[in-house]
């Protein structure tokens, strides 16, 4: 796995366009609305001299992120990129509502057509990263920080897995799914056994993962329990089969099942919902583990985990160690918006916008990106 390109400029490290494969039609406007690219034909033939500055913006305490995209993008398709001038916040800064976290300032037919896709990059990149951090924020409620791996790859379209990998890394998860969620940060995917693998050896969980020990012999040994909607038991059958070896279990049960071990145990229901990965079901998962040693075996929990479910089962401190999380993650509530606010550096924005200086930015040197 290559290491994630960097240039330097002083202390200021940023990704380039060779880390985010930019499709070669933003320069013909093909991903711009057409308003854009009209008014930069108007500018080209009316008003040339005149030149802007653009701000960005959003409207909640978020986690950055898309600021190193955003700026590559402008230094890959402006025209005349070293005449710009460029500040931004960094990747990671958390922000407050309203603040500034990008100005562009040159002529608008330079960079002008640019700006749905920077607020768009923003957007998805700050939600992610947001999202992730509240999450993780949740996964420390009892007072220690639980992992959190990102299991965001069968939510959205494949090609959005780079980006998102790399807005969760920001935003604070431990490990990502894919090889391509770990691309631009230079790591490599991480996972251990899928239901399709139990299902291969006809739920024979101990099979399965014994298969799996003798192909990846070098990995932390984790086994997936829930397949057979027991996963007391079959916890308990792997446990045995591999005592120290055996570093986890996962459980994915569905939100719609109960758990065998409920309907053996009747005089426990009517309290709680038993259905899916509950607190009653992990608590007694720790406690049948326990009972015979097995301490030492972490507790991966996953299946439709938010930020309040973790909150909740953090603050009733349930013996979860690692939360494997995905489409909640994905959710988009922060958009960004890009303003002109001055016009040939005196202020001039539309009613109810104005110019919003922020001390935090950092003026952007202008390095050449590779073809």
């Amino acid at each position: 796995m290559k290491e994630i390109e960097l240039k330097m400029k002083g202390d200021i490290k940023r990704l380039t366009n060779k880390t985010f494969k930019f499709d070669e039609r933003i320069a013909e406007g093909w991903f711009s609305a057409v308003y854009f690219l009209k008014t930069r034909k108007i500018v080209e033939n009316t008003l040339p001299d005149n030149y802007v500055t653009m701000q960005f913006f959003q409207k909640n305490d978020a986690v950055l992120c898309g600021t190193d995209e955003a700026i590559a993008l402008i230094h890959t398709f402006a025209d005349h990129p070293e005449e710009l001038s460029i500040y931004s916040l960094k990747d990671g800064d958390r922000i407050r509502p309203f603040e500034t976290v990008l100005t562009i300032t040159g002529p608008y037919q330079h960079f002008g057509y640019l700006e749905g896709i920077i607020d768009g990059i923003l957007s998805r990149r700050t939600s992610v990263s947001t999202n992730v951090f509240n999450v993780v924020k949740s996964a420390r409620a009892s007072g220690k920080q639980k992992p959190v791996i990102f299991m965001g790859d069968r939510d959205d379209h494949y090609t959005q897995q780079a980006g998102d990998g790399y807005a969760a890394y920001i935003g604070g998860s431990t490990a990502q799914a894919t090889h391509a969620m770990n691309e631009w940060w230079g790591k490599e995917g991480m996972g251990t056994m899928p239901h399709a693998l139990i299902q291969m050896f006809q739920g024979d969980v101990v099979a399965a993962t014994k298969a799996y020990k003798e192909q990846f012999p070098d990995d932390e040994l984790m086994a997936l329990v829930d397949y057979n909607n027991d996963v007391v038991t079959d916890s308990l059958k792997v446990a045995r089969e591999f005592g120290d070896e055996l570093k986890g279990v996962r459980v994915d049960t569905s939100r719609s099942l109960v758990d065998k071990y409920f309907l053996r145990n009747q005089h426990l229901m009517g309290t709680f919902d038993p259905r899916g990965v509950n607190p009653e079901l992990i608590f007694a998962l720790r406690k049948a583990l326990d009972s015979e040693g097995y301490d030492h075996v972490k507790i991966v929990a996953s299946g439709g985990f938010t930020e309040d479910r973790i909150r909740e089962f953090e603050e009733r401190k349930v013996p979860v160690d690692i939360y494997g999380v995905g489409s909640s993650l994905l959710t988009i509530d922060t958009s960004f918006t890009g303003d002109n606010v001055l016009l040939n550096g005196q202020n001039e924005a539309k009613e109810g916008r104005r110019y919003r200086p922020n001390p935090r930015l950092e003026k952007v040197e202008y390095i050449p990106q590779e073809s």
